[in-house]
């Protein structure tokens, strides 16, 4: 985002500040409550944010793939990351340091207009989750977040959502609990609305499962 956005002037200047750094599949690239050094794009690989639910659950906020930043939710007075990231497998970033972070939005302003468009189109996002927690019966959420996930990152080759979840971390992205995932998925795979086999699930019905989340905002 940073490389495409900012000046040709500007590039050698970020080659000379980035760092990348190699996570492996379940490795913690940032705590939450750690002090923001600085920001991270994903280079290769995909990336879960999430915080403390209460002592013993999450709630996984966002994923990021290959060209997302993330890190910014550390932005702000206090300069400590709120949230926690993690490697969902294993992944390369591309680390910025916050000075020279802020020396990029000062001198690339088309940069610095992208940044801002892509925070209030998250503000908004994270708002409409958090109204469809509070509001959307669970089958309405694992369809919506069933389709989310398959804007976002695709399909692969055997037509499966081209990201390999764990029920629990998917329970954890819609707020509910592991076991009511798995009779949720099992219910949608007898129907022939999704193909499941482990951790690979693919579509059958998008406009069926698409009815389940309209139906479900209406209650």
């Amino acid at each position: 985002m940073l490389c495409r956005l900012c000046i040709h002037e500007w590039l050698p200047a970020i080659a000379a500040n980035k760092v990348n750094y190699e996570f492996k599949k379940g490795e913690t690239i940032f705590r939450e409550g750690d002090e923001m050094q600085g920001i991270y794009f994903v280079y290769e690989g995909k990336v879960k944010v999430h915080k403390h639910w209460d002592e013993e659950k999450e709630l996984i906020i966002r994923f990021a793939k290959e060209g997302d930043i993330f890190g910014h939710r550390g932005l702000g007075n206090d300069l400590i990351f709120p949230v926690s990231a993690t490697a969902l497998e294993n992944t390369t970033v591309c680390f910025i340091g916050r000075e020279f972070f802020d020396s990029s939005m000062k001198i690339n302003n088309e940069f610095l207009l992208k940044l801002m468009l892509f925070f209030a189109e998250e503000l908004k996002v994270s708002e409409k989750r958090m109204r469809d927690l509070a509001h959307m019966q669970v089958k309405g959420r694992v369809a919506n977040a069933l389709i989310v996930l398959k804007n976002k990152f695709g399909t692969d080759d055997a037509g499966n959502i081209n990201i390999r979840l764990s029920r629990q971390d998917f329970a954890s992205y819609i707020g509910t609990t592991y076991e009511t995932v798995f009779r949720i998925m099992n219910e949608l795979s007898e129907e022939k609305i999704l193909s499941v086999s482990g951790k690979d699930i693919g579509i059958l019905n998008e406009e069926q499962l698409a009815q389940f989340t309209m139906q479900q905002n209406k209650n």
